[in-house]
């Protein structure tokens, strides 16, 4: 026995929503089991600097943090002690990946002169953070390094110029670093840093 031709309608409609039903509680399902991403906040700054301080850092970041903060909080700032502490705590940053969130969250960006922080990021994200798995849902499995003790082996004032800037009094600083884990003891342990004046600020022009 053949259906009329309206009841035929009403059952496709039926169908049509019983699908559009299920659909979407298996989308809520599944968004449900997303695992969420952790929104990092700013734990400290110094904002005359623009220097931020996330609250995901490890904790010797946030003591090296701290120190800076006493170094640009005096009346007269010493300027080789600033240049010192920001060298250490750029290598802190940009050689640990173990608190990285992927490739594209690199290390010590906000110590970059900010007219070589794109060809900087670029470089970092083809080399050093190339391979560096994707953690945003803290699930990562990937052993990755942390740097330990750092050494400035010297600090001495250079010319550099670079373009339309220049500087005659920057500030070339020798760095020498280990591993929290001695299987890293291959990986890069030593770089040259050369830091300009950028208005009140000192901002890392080179990484050799």
């Amino acid at each position: 026995m053949k259906l009329k031709k309206k009841p035929k309608i009403i059952l496709t409609i039926i169908v049509i929503i019983i699908a559009l039903c299920l659909v979407g509680f298996i989308l809520v399902k599944l968004k449900d089991k997303e695992p969420e991403v952790k929104e990092v906040k700013i734990e400290n700054s110094i904002k005359k600097y623009g220097y931020n301080l996330k609250e995901n850092k490890p904790k010797k970041y946030k003591e090296m943090f701290s120190e800076l903060k006493e170094i640009l909080s005096a009346k007269e700032v010493d300027e080789e002690a600033y240049v010192k502490k920001i060298a250490e705590m750029f290598v802190f940053d940009f050689y640990s990946l173990e608190d990285k969130t992927a490739k594209t969250d690199v290390g010590g960006v906000e110590f970059v002169y900010k007219d070589v922080l794109n060809n900087f990021l670029e470089n970092a994200e083809n080399t050093y953070y190339k391979y560096l798995e994707s953690n945003i849902y803290d699930n990562r499995k990937q052993e990755l390094q942390v740097v330990d003790e750092i050494t400035i082996e010297s600090l001495d004032k250079d010319i550099f110029a670079y373009n339309n800037t220049s500087d005659e009094e920057a500030y070339k600083v020798k760095v020498k670093w280990t591993y929290t884990d001695e299987k890293y003891s291959s990986y890069q342990t030593e770089a040259t840093l050369i830091f300009i004046h950028d208005d009140f600020k000192l901002s890392l022009v080179e990484l050799k």
